[in-house]
């Protein structure tokens, strides 16, 4: 666990990011461009994001070598950076500091009150939320949220205001590096177990992120979630501050009738303000319980912060989604195509069930990719089940990201599950893309879901219906 408190971002010197092109580092890169400091940065590849980072006055290079990282006094690294790096290797010869993204993230965040948002599904979502509603409270956040939001322009920005919003990632436990003054766990569900020995290392986790919280800082948490939950009652045991969200009428923040909206959806909410109890609509551009719940985090998170209620929800009503959750990637003939970035059951289901308050008494048609053999191999059953919600579902293979193939592991590994038709095997992309295509008609919905390279099959998905 980081018990380090942060550091202060002028102090670093030049900063040299490897893989400076990624959603995260890209992210942490521009926030410290904004803060004055000098900022260099690698990738294996050119990307329009790395031009961006050139145009707000990094130094860039395509390509890495140990040359690249000359002068610079502190050298940042994701997880997924390994030893041999050349750039790492020359960075540690050379004396150079080396930190962690999230403390690179924490160095960003110094001098303001942290909002840090955590929980194993609806990090983003409900960062990108929260961000846009208090900018709509006129607070003028900073950000930092793991893909791009289209209501901010930005994956990462720097305001004027005191607080700061983060997406805090459990992945590999970096999550402890940012000590907030509001810390949000949204739902605690084990994941990740090829970075956690155990289901109850990952609790355990999330028990060290709620201890990391400022002394006098507040724990937002929803009630309807057991790990959650515990949370809550812990610290408030503990006489910690603590606002809770949810169905359970004796939630803080009560949410109630909740409605879809088309593609949309709204919702009832009971909560504190002035020392008294008021009710109020929120009305959402986007779809699902699972981004009603999101938004009532939000909100939630808005309230500890000291916003006011009614700006809040006008922030959320005017949200539009971030990328890669329930992204509408175009219609042809009728039929509208999603992509979703779910990766776990859970996400997957709330993904499904939205796609179904969406297409009404329309067809559901789905590509899913798993995401690491670790998280297939432990979850094949219930992918199957989450996955029969839609009225067809082609797997593909597994995209592996950062892990070795493991034997016996497949998309094969959901599908012999399958009680029916509904749930096939099409390892091939261009099969899928064929049997969605095939069987879509006006008024139905077709989704690309999982958080590797499926999100390339939209554009292939509308050419095709546009050609039949």
């Amino acid at each position: 666990m980081n018990t380090q408190q942060p550091l202060d971002p002028h102090g670093l010197g030049r900063v040299h990011f490897i893989g400076m092109g990624g959603a995260g580092m890209s992210a942490v890169a521009r926030l410290l461009l904004a803060r004055g400091v000098e900022v260099s940065g690698s990738d294996a590849r050119d990307s329009a994001g790395l031009r961006e980072l050139e145009a707000l006055g990094a130094t860039v290079f395509v390509g890495q070598a140990g040359e690249n990282v000359a002068g610079a006094e502190t050298v940042v690294v994701s997880t997924a950076i390994k030893d041999s790096n050349p750039e790492l290797a020359a960075a540690r010869a050379a004396g150079a500091r080396v930190l962690h993204r999230s403390e690179a993230l924490a160095a960003a965040m110094h001098g303001r009150n942290v909002i840090a948002i955590a929980g194993t599904h609806g990090k983003t979502t409900t960062s990108s939320m929260a961000a846009v509603a208090l900018r709509e409270a006129q607070l003028d956040p900073s950000w930092a949220i793991g893909a791009h939001v289209a209501d901010l322009g930005a994956n990462a920005g720097f305001g004027e205001g005191d607080w700061f919003v983060a997406e805090a990632d459990e992945s590999d436990g970096s999550f402890m590096a940012y000590h907030p003054t509001v810390a949000v766990v949204t739902n605690i569900e084990p994941d990740h177990l090829d970075h956690y020995s155990s289901a109850e290392a990952f609790y355990r986790a999330f028990d060290e992120f709620s201890d990391t919280i400022r002394t006098g800082g507040t724990l937002v948490a929803c009630v309807d979630d057991p790990g959650a939950a515990r949370l809550a009652e812990r610290r408030r045991a503990a006489g910690a501050p603590v606002l809770t969200y949810g169905a359970d009428p004796a939630a803080d923040v009560v949410v109630s009738e909740v409605t879809p909206l088309g593609t949309g959806s709204s919702c009832r909410l009971d909560f504190p303000a002035a020392g008294e109890r008021r009710t109020a609509e929120l009305r959402l551009a986007v779809p699902g319980a699972h981004n009603v719940a999101d938004a009532a985090a939000a909100f939630t998170a808005g309230l500890a912060a000291g916003a006011d209620p009614v700006r809040l929800l006008s922030g959320l009503a005017g949200f539009h989604g971030s990328a890669r959750r329930f992204d509408l990637r175009g219609e042809q003939d009728g039929v509208r195509v999603f992509d979703d970035y779910a990766h776990h059951p859970t996400e997957v289901a709330a993904a499904l069930t939205a796609a179904r308050d969406v297409a009404g008494e329309h067809r559901v048609l789905v590509v899913f990719q798993p995401h690491l053999y670790s998280r297939t191999r432990e979850f094949a059953e219930p992918f199957c089940r989450a996955l029969e919600l839609a009225d067809l579902a082609c797997v593909l293979d597994v995209f592996g990201a950062r892990e070795q193939p493991e034997p016996g592991v497949t998309g094969e590994s959901i599908t012999r599950f399958a009680d029916g038709a509904a749930v096939v095997s099409t390892p091939a992309a261009e099969d899928a893309v064929a049997a969605v295509v095939a069987r879509a008609a006006p008024g139905d919905v077709v989704m690309t879901v999982g958080a590797g390279d499926v999100t390339a099959l939209g554009p292939a998905i509308l050419s095709a219906l546009a050609r039949r």
